[in-house]
């Protein structure tokens, strides 16, 4: 059984036991949270899709870590101009181990 998500503007294909990074969510590691906005999940009898969301389907999952991914860095130069602008960014990330995914309907 698999579900497909919506967390933070995107889009994740999730099976349970497994782990995902997500957009930052302001939970505490080790806090159980639901994830309700659920746009298709696979059952026995077959794939059902929500428009936009399935209903009575939600997705259990455990948070295990908050962090910040590795570095972008952008470069902008321009020749014989003596003019660049180097950034870096980190983005915040909350990871999630997928419990269950439950299926009422």
């Amino acid at each position: 059984m698999y579900a497909v998500i919506e967390a933070g503007g995107k889009q994740y294909t999730v099976n349970e036991g497994e782990v995902i990074r997500v957009e930052t969510i302001s939970a505490k590691v080790g806090k159980e949270i639901s994830l309700d906005r659920v746009l298709s999940v696979s059952t026995d009898k077959g794939l059902v899709v929500g428009l936009p969301y399935v209903e009575g389907a939600k997705v259990t999952a455990k948070v295990v870590e908050q962090g910040r991914a590795k570095k972008v860095v952008t470069f902008k130069y321009r020749r014989r101009k003596n003019t660049h602008h180097k950034r870096g960014h980190r983005q915040l990330f909350t990871g999630l181990k997928i419990e269950k995914i439950i299926y009422e309907g």
